[in-house]
């Protein structure tokens, strides 16, 4: 029988927390690597200029050849910022509707100062795209409302509760600018503090992440945002199980031809998850296995001796 994504998740999940102990400082390197992918994607979703290797210099304070406007420079750092931050207030501090305006703030400052740390206030209407944000005199109430119960319905899986959040916050639109930015670090706030790793919602999915928004706003449908969580968070044990185990890490093109394998299967496979393949700079890499067995249509990898 075929494992649900939910099934896989909670399997990968006991195995990462099993490899975890005594590897922090491992998983913190990771961590701190993958920042420039997060800020850049997470930015970028958000028609940012900046290219990957151009936020990956802005964060280490190095020279850029182009021109680069200063609100960009500050999206960037501040948004490493608060990601930095979250990683280490989330497992000791539940999420509260105070907490959230501070995140605002700190990804604000310096951008929007008149508007950082605060939700929409009277006059204040947003739209996006074809949707209008929540009246502002309803959006203090609506916040807390769905911050209660993303905490009440311990019935549901998490993963479901942040990606009905996830949505709901968005189509809410509490804030005048960062709205976006702030829900995905949100998102990430909520899965350490169940003890996940963080994930990427990429740039080049920007489509079907608006899709599922989109689905949401239309039909109060956020079955597409449970997918898209559900494939960034294997996507995120993946790679760190590969790096637990001390695996050689190859790209996934070399890995199919070393296997004499169909690297287009491959890729498709890699988007759905069902082998331990991500991504690292937008490339798809695999630590060095060897594919053992079949199952149900899901390709099983065992690490190579």
């Amino acid at each position: 029988m075929r494992l649900t994504r939910l099934q896989r998740i909670s399997e990968l999940f006991a195995k990462y927390q099993q490899k975890s102990k005594g590897k922090e400082s491992l998983l913190s390197l990771v961590d701190d690597v993958e920042m420039a992918e997060r800020v850049y994607n997470s930015n970028a979703i958000e028609n940012s200029t900046l290219s990957l290797p151009e936020t990956e210099k802005i964060l280490l304070q190095l020279e850029i050849s182009r021109h680069i406007s200063l609100r960009e420079v500050f999206e960037a750092r501040n948004l490493a910022q608060v990601y930095g931050y979250i990683k280490k207030t989330a497992p000791q501090q539940p999420l509260t509707l105070n907490l959230v305006l501070l995140l605002h703030k700190m990804l604000l400052t310096g951008i929007g100062d008149e508007v950082a740390g605060r939700f929409r206030r009277a006059g204040e209407m947003v739209r996006v795209g074809n949707h209008i944000g929540l009246p502002p005199e309803f959006v203090n109430a609506r916040i807390q409302e769905i911050l209660i119960r993303y905490s009440s319905e311990i019935t549901t899986p998490f993963i479901y509760r942040i990606a009905q959040f996830h949505t709901e916050f968005e189509s809410v639109h509490p804030f005048l600018d960062g709205n976006g930015r702030i829900g995905r670090v949100i998102n990430n706030y909520l899965l350490i503090r169940e003890g996940f790793p963080s994930i990427i919602l990429r740039n080049k999915e920007k489509e079907a992440y608006y899709s599922a928004l989109r689905s949401y706003d239309d039909s109060h449908n956020f079955k597409p945002m449970i997918r898209i969580i559900e494939l960034a968070i294997l996507e995120s044990l993946h790679k760190r199980l590969a790096y637990l185990n001390g695996l050689e890490i190859i790209p996934l093109s070399q890995y199919a031809k070393n296997s004499q394998s169909s690297f287009p299967a491959l890729l498709n496979c890699a988007r759905r998850q069902t082998v331990p393949a991500f991504r690292e700079k937008g490339v798809w890499k695999i630590g060095k296995y060897s594919i053992s067995t079949t199952y149900s249509g899901t390709r099983s990898f065992q690490p190579s001796p």
